[in-house]
């Protein structure tokens, strides 16, 4: 726990400095505010834009400022140190991660107020997007720790972040994008959303959520092992 309390602290003192992770965790709250605000268009569904970049902030943001971090940390030996230092893989994957998590949160706060809800459901809200924001947490943690240097994260980060941020916008306009696009986890948070005012979770809907989970999670340790046997 020390460990992972110390990763934290670490990664708050850097967050002025670093501006390409911080713009990640303003970008899209910012859009939610100007879209939902300045545009409306007659028959358009309540929280549409709010609904909309909810689901995009969870497939992008997490992902790409914790891929970014991890694969700078790697470039620069700082991980190497933590490991000669014997951090385990979940002291900081906890330290890192509740970090953007944390962060995250707030701006998943931002579009949530942005919307037209009871406070019931905006703690709905709050609670479906943390889910979320943990689901590609685990997803970039084990993009960047896989990768040598940023430049390589960046590369894998780009592809998978466009996807998983734009599928549930395409799911909303296309009936087979949706029938595919249901076993991905943005798309389930959309879903969820989508049904804040009678929240219903089906074992489907979890099952496939834990399943995105498990699946990244074991992608970050396998990444993280490798790291610990080559040293890279």
């Amino acid at each position: 726990m020390k460990h992972s309390i110390a990763i934290f602290k670490k990664q708050l003192k850097d967050t002025v400095k670093n501006k390409a992770v911080l713009i990640q965790f303003i970008m899209f709250p910012i859009m939610t505010l100007i879209m939902n605000n300045a545009i409306q268009i007659p028959g358009m569904p309540e929280n549409f834009f709010v609904l909309l970049f909810a689901a995009m902030y969870i497939g992008m943001a997490p992902l790409t400022a914790i891929s970014s971090i991890i694969a700078e940390e790697k470039e620069q030996n700082t991980l190497r140190v933590l490991l000669m230092s014997n951090v385990k893989p979940a002291a900081y994957l906890i330290g890192v991660g509740s970090y953007v998590w944390l962060f995250c949160l707030l701006g998943s706060a931002v579009i949530c107020f942005a919307g037209n809800y009871t406070p019931k459901e905006r703690i709905f809200f709050l609670l479906i997007m943390s889910v979320g924001i943990l689901a590609s947490l685990l997803l970039g943690a084990a993009i960047g720790t896989f990768s040598k240097t940023q430049m390589m994260a960046t590369s894998l980060m780009v592809p998978i972040m466009i996807f998983f941020s734009f599928l549930p916008m395409l799911a909303l306009f296309n009936e087979t994008v949706a029938k595919f696009a249901k076993y991905t986890y943005s798309e389930q948070i959309r879903l969820a959303l989508s049904e804040i005012s009678d929240p219903r979770f089906s074992v489907e809907n979890v099952c496939i959520l834990a399943a995105n989970m498990l699946l990244f999670a074991g992608l970050f340790f396998t990444a993280y092992k490798k790291s610990t046997l080559d040293g890279n």
